[in-house]
């Protein structure tokens, strides 16, 4: 499989279809994992895609090398010619073949690493939107997972709130009885030692007729 059969099928797969195909039990750890697997893959790219732009300067300054020395060389023919040095005019001429070809041979890679590299870049591109839709993806399910998080904090709340508030009305209810019972208590007592004192005066007033009498 080459790199770019590799890169589509890593990128191209849809995040929900993945996340149906694997465990939905922690979707936001496998979002993270796949991320970081795309994260990977968009950087290998990007890496590819800087030497493919020095590879194509590479290949246009040695076209641009192997046409000017085979026009220095056709003109070192002419001259060569002109002048009757037919050893000399040989070997320029020669050389002004092999520069041609090597030119040709150039330009031919040279527009392969062009069309390479446009390729290159639409992959990158897309790559990166794709990373983008499952960062914001991640974002919303995070979002999603928070308020589902939230609930769940603020209904255990709600829940321990009723059960105090349970509890404490159960308390008030025994603290009013008691309270009831004590006061009955105090009242009864109230009563009783003003009782025994309103008769032990009654009792002391009439002994004191008593004695006055005899």
């Amino acid at each position: 499989m080459s790199l770019f059969d590799r890169i589509k099928n890593s990128i191209a797969a849809d995040l929900h279809e993945v996340l149906d195909e694997k465990e939905k039990k922690n979707p936001i750890a496998l979002l993270n994992q796949y991320l970081r697997q795309c994260e990977v893959e968009v950087e290998k790219v990007r890496k590819l895609l800087e030497r493919q732009h020095v590879l194509k300067e590479e290949f246009n300054r040695e076209l641009t090398n192997a046409q000017k020395m085979a026009e220095k060389r056709k003109s070192q023919a002419e001259v060569a010619l002109k002048a009757g040095e037919s050893q000399l005019h040989e070997f320029a001429y020669q050389e002004q073949l092999q520069y041609e070809e090597r030119a040709t041979r150039l330009n031919t890679s040279l527009t392969q690493a062009v069309q390479h590299l446009l390729e290159l870049e639409k992959k990158y591109e897309e790559m990166k939107h794709k990373l983008k839709d499952m960062q914001l993806k991640r974002m919303e399910l995070m979002g999603r997972e928070n308020m589902v998080r939230a609930e769940h904090r603020m209904n255990q709340v709600i829940d321990s709130s009723s059960t105090y508030t349970d509890k404490a009305s159960s308390s008030f209810s025994d603290l009013e009885n008691y309270l009831e019972r004590l006061e009955e208590k105090v009242t009864s007592d109230y009563y009783r030692n003003t009782i025994d004192a309103r008769i032990a005066q009654l009792e002391k007033d009439m002994k004191k007729e008593e004695t006055h009498s005899n």
